[in-house]
């Protein structure tokens, strides 16, 4: 635990990616195989399931420090991180304790947890606090919470799995992608030689991301070198057609097993060794098009759909790509050959298998003018793919990009503030905003980015001086501010006081221009969302 402790430490310390890479390589030069698997999960996103509730980890650290609970809130909400402020907030370790390896907390120790009660959780928790110094019981604190929040992606590890292992890093994505279980052996599985990999069992490959196109759409060059595709707004997924299975594996590398059971059904009609790359659609058969994502939203939570649902609410697989044909990964061949192969392949297949169409138009401006109509389409507008490209891993820019339509906007006055966390810790950051509804200001909002660092540090100070009420660590401000939000959708929702729910909010400006009587209508919102 110490030696992870230490990593972290030195993860928490830098911003530079390198210095990330280089630290998490040295430390599984080192660490014990066992521990140095744990690691690469945890820092991948792995996480345990939740082992105590914040009121749990509160009573402990009351019980623990003698301190009131307003006190501890307030430590909390100025810290903006409950696992250090735990860490800040109890004394020094009062008992000796050993060095336990990180895998044996992670199997055994924390595991036991989940089986005391609500007081059996408190007591352990104190007693193992008692035990640890302070950057220890911090990262402990951080691992029962499950938020480690030390700027390290799953592709920074990957990085720095291939940086000591010497092997690609895209072999060792691969690997690591599905259902990868800590262990010592997995972790020698995980960097055995690269000619050692002829079996993929049922593991996805690593999605390609697109980025989004910033330049002049014409700076691509010559139209006819790109493949234009409509953005489909649904679950990106990998359909698996191997040995007498077919499985889904959705871009947060998460089974779908038997959620979408007629995409896998559909699939069983596929020759052996088949991975397609696409979307999972809620599917409108009168229409011939998509259905709001809403729609799709009432199957993701079922893990077995029943026959109401399913009947009530069809989904579709909508392919873009062909990744492996027969066993042979088709990844270093280039896009118009594997969508050929694609097109194939999907020619008499089952309905719910679509090709993904291409948006067709003879040069730039004529696909400019067919962007238009994505939202009519129920799209969020054009992905551009170089014809030539192979299917890469992660989000390398240049072959892929997505050009989506413009945001909606409204003009919402600033009504709650919070504090946010990690480096931006007692600043407040995270917003809620409000629309006019009979005189009355209505939430509908939430955003936490758009702000520079100026404008941030400007606003936190007019919040703490302009606070009406305080509800634990939100604060009603003065109904001053007017900003202007962008999102990608909005619709009817009865979980929301406004009736109404916004996809995607984010700040695009401040608007020092206008008065809040200037703000949006709920009413507006309403109409745009159907009724």
């Amino acid at each position: 635990m110490r030696r992870f402790a230490a990593l972290y430490a030195a993860l928490d310390r830098t911003s530079a990616t390198s210095a990330k890479r280089d630290a998490i390589a040295a430390y599984l030069h080192d660490a014990p195989p066992a521990d140095a698997a744990w690691a690469v999960y945890v820092l991948g996103g792995g996480k345990l399931r939740r082992l105590a509730s914040v009121t749990e980890l509160r009573q402990a650290t009351q019980q623990a420090t003698g301190l009131r609970d307003w006190l501890i809130d307030e430590s909390y909400a100025h810290v903006g991180d409950l696992a250090e402020a735990i860490a800040l907030l109890l004394p020094p370790a009062t008992e000796p304790g050993d060095d336990v390896p990180l895998h044996a907390w992670m199997q055994e120790r924390l595991p036991t947890l989940a089986r005391l009660d609500p007081a059996g959780r408190v007591e352990q928790l104190q007693a193992w606090w008692r035990t640890l110094p302070g950057d220890e019981v911090f990262l402990l604190n951080k691992l029962i919470t499950g938020a480690l929040r030390v700027g390290v992606s799953q592709r920074l590890v990957v990085q720095a799995l291939a940086l000591w292992s010497q092997l690609p890093t895209d072999l060792i994505a691969h690997r690591l992608s599905g259902d990868w279980t800590p262990s010592a052996p997995s972790l020698a599985a995980l960097t055995r030689p690269a000619e050692d990999d002829a079996h993929r069992e049922h593991r996805p490959y690593p999605f390609f991301l697109a980025s989004p196109l910033e330049v002049p759409v014409e700076s691509l060059g010559e139209r006819s070198e790109w493949l234009a595709e409509w953005k489909w707004d649904g679950i990106r997924a990998q359909l698996m057609r191997r040995g007498a299975e077919a499985r889904l594996w959705s871009r947060g590398e998460e089974r779908l097993d038997g959620r979408f059971p007629e995409i896998e059904r559909a699939a069983c009609g596929l020759p052996a060794g088949c991975v397609l790359d696409g979307e999972i659609l809620a599917w409108d058969d009168a229409a011939g098009a998509p259905r709001p994502f809403t729609a799709l939203q009432k199957r993701i939570g079922k893990l077995k759909p029943g026959p109401k649902l399913l009947a009530e609410t069809p989904v579709r697989f909508m392919a873009y790509d062909l990744l492996e044909f027969e066993g042979t990964d088709l990844r270093e061949r280039p896009l118009h050959e594997r969508r050929a192969r694609l097109a194939a392949l999907l020619a008499d297949a089952p309905r719910e298998l679509l090709l993904s169409p291409s948006a067709d138009a003879a040069d730039w401006a004529g696909l400019a003018q067919l962007r238009g109509s994505s939202r009519e389409r129920r799209t969020e507008g054009l992905m551009l793919k170089r014809l030539d490209s192979p299917y890469r891993v992660g989000r390398k820019r240049g072959d892929w990009w997505k050009w989506k339509v413009d945001p909606y906007t409204l003009d919402a006055v600033l009504i709650y503030a919070q504090s946010g966390h990690g480096r931006r810790a007692g600043l407040f950051t995270d917003y809620t905003f409000g629309v006019w509804d009979r005189g009355h200001l209505v939430p509908v909002a939430k955003a936490y980015s758009g702000l520079d660092d100026a404008e941030i540090g400007e606003l936190d100070a007019w919040i703490r001086t302009h606070t009406l009420e305080r509800f634990g660590p939100v604060r009603s401000v003065e109904p001053v501010h007017v900003f202007e939000l962008a999102y990608e959708a909005i619709q009817r929702s009865g979980r929301h006081k406004s009736g109404v729910a916004v996809r995607f909010p984010r700040i695009l400006r401040w608007r020092r221009d206008l008065a809040i009587r200037d703000a949006d209508r709920l009413d507006d919102l309403r109409r745009l969302a159907g009724g």
